[in-house]
């Protein structure tokens, strides 16, 4: 079974007017960006998975922050409803620890079916390791909700880069060891901090999503999980619609093609299928929305 454990609910029910769609260049090596889609262009681009998370991340003026349009105070519901309609996706929903009301949020959003949370302290503007976000943590790891985290650059200048510094989230693993989380992008561009973050965390893991078209950081990446011996604490992700579970599992099993002809080492691609296909749901504690 493949699980994609990082992609982003569409901000269209329908086909995307011309006027609303949103392309991006310099947001990674490779083509521009859309980050706007339809429910259709969601479920084309996933094919390529099995199960697959979706959320988006609860950030105030989306519009202007992210680069999407919507209303940043229904994100859980839509992410809620657009989840309801196939039976292959796990909504997880996204709260802001700097508003009062974080909590109510929380709590309609497990009543909305919602089983896990997204953060992005970059892009949400908050300190990962202030009072509110610890009592955020706190709450999460009581009630059994993992935590994927943004981690890792950002091309939003707005975004502080020290608050997704993946020893960020190794104070957040010293504080609450039962937290189940992941660091989203390997962290990148720092995958080394991000190795040793969750090499020694039994509950921290990190998704691959979204480093395919840059091909060194992936080989990097994948070189040094291996010499850490924490290959199995790697998932599966896209960050759709960054990239397709369909060209993010071509560009794993490419990884080597950069280094061919030199005497650098090469990753075990019995490890990259390893990869492809973990176990995100069981790591995670989470149940097959297909009741499989």
């Amino acid at each position: 079974m493949i699980v994609d454990v990082h992609t982003h609910s569409p901000t269209h029910v329908h086909a995307v007017p011309e006027n609303e769609k949103r392309t991006y260049l310099g947001w990674h090596s490779g083509d521009p960006v859309a980050t706007t889609n339809s429910y259709l262009d969601y479920q084309t681009g996933m094919a390529g998975a099995d199960v697959s998370i979706v959320f988006n991340i609860h950030v105030p003026d989306t519009e202007r922050f992210v680069g999407t349009p919507g209303d940043a105070t229904r994100i859980n519901e839509d992410t809620a409803a657009f989840v309801a309609l196939d039976s292959n996706r796990i909504g997880f929903m996204s709260v802001d620890p700097m508003r009062h009301d974080w909590k109510e949020e929380m709590d309609k959003s497990i009543g909305l079916g919602l089983v896990g949370i997204k953060l992005g302290a970059n892009y949400q503007r908050f300190d990962p390791l202030s009072r509110e976000a610890l009592a955020l943590y706190a709450r999460a790891e009581k009630l059994s909700l993992p935590i994927l985290f943004h981690t890792g650059a950002s091309p939003v200048r707005e975004a502080p880069l020290q608050y997704a510094h993946p020893l960020v989230t190794d104070e957040v693993a010293i504080r609450f060891p039962d937290l189940k989380i992941v660091m989203a992008h390997v962290g990148h561009p720092w995958v080394r901090e991000t190795v040793v973050t969750i090499r020694k965390h039994p509950n921290v893991y990190a998704d691959v999503s979204a480093i395919y078209t840059r091909p060194w950081m992936t080989y990097e990446a994948m070189l040094m999980a291996t010499e850490w011996g924490v290959m199995h604490k790697l998932l599966f992700g896209s960050d759709f619609p960054i990239t397709t579970p369909k060209y993010a599992m071509e560009r794993l099993r490419a990884v080597n093609e950069i280094v061919e002809g030199t005497n650098l080492p090469k990753i075990s691609l019995e490890q990259i299928e390893l990869i492809i296909h973990a176990d995100a749901l069981g790591i995670l504690n989470l149940k097959d929305p297909r009741g499989k």
